[in-house]
């Protein structure tokens, strides 16, 4: 990044409902850790039907994991990591990752370390919660994390070809364009104004076409 670029920032409006966005995500993540202790409880006392039990929280653990996973990574869209510090930016945008493996690997190691159920029963659970953890892993990982550098390097490039930092862009639409007659949106209720602006609306993609 050279020194002459204006570093992107976020909009208010996308920092608050990023904020939103990450507090409802935390508070999912904990319902999912309280359902692995659930579990981890049932497990120990065995109870009637305790391998129902263990299963259906195994499956709430996994629902609650996923769901906060995807808010998560929808509010680092709105207001993301700088690369600058590689620690933090790996831990914000791959934090459901991390959260995955908190969320069902000590219930993994419980089961297998259990000396009161069968090894029929260890295979059973062991597999669901595994089998659990690497979806909640997978879906909690973000193979394409949006950065402050990337986003500024897209006001650049967009202020480079226009002159202006305005781009086009519609309500649940996924990309920006760069000219307001792109074919794509030519007949489309249109909004403009800066990247950061687009971004808000969680746009992702410079259209770079007249046609």
């Amino acid at each position: 990044m050279s020194e002459n670029q204006k570093v992107w920032k976020p909009t208010e409006e996308a920092k608050g409902k990023a904020t939103q966005l990450r507090l409802f995500a935390a508070l999912l993540w904990v319902g999912a850790i309280v359902a692995q202790v659930a579990a981890i409880i049932m497990l120990r006392k065995q109870s009637e039907n305790f391998m129902a039990w263990v299963i259906g929280l195994i499956v709430v653990d996994l629902i609650l994991a996923i769901i906060g996973s995807m808010l998560w990574k929808k509010s680092n869209r709105l207001d993301p990591a700088s690369e600058k510090n590689g620690f933090l930016f790996f831990m914000q945008s791959q934090l459901g990752v991390v959260v995955a493996v908190i969320a069902f690997l000590p219930l993994v190691i419980v089961i297998l370390t259990n000396k009161n159920i069968s090894g029929k029963q260890k295979a059973i659970l062991g597999s669901i919660a595994g089998i659990a953890m690497v979806i909640a892993g997978i879906s909690g990982a973000d193979f394409n994390p949006p950065s402050v550098e990337k986003y500024t390097e897209e006001t650049n490039l967009v202020e480079a070809l226009t002159g202006t930092n305005n781009v086009y862009y519609t309500k649940g639409g996924g990309k920006y364009h760069i000219y307001e007659d792109c074919y794509t949106i030519r007949n489309s209720d249109r909004l403009n104004g800066t990247v950061a602006e687009a971004h808000a609306y969680e746009t992702k993609v410079v259209i770079v076409s007249a046609l």
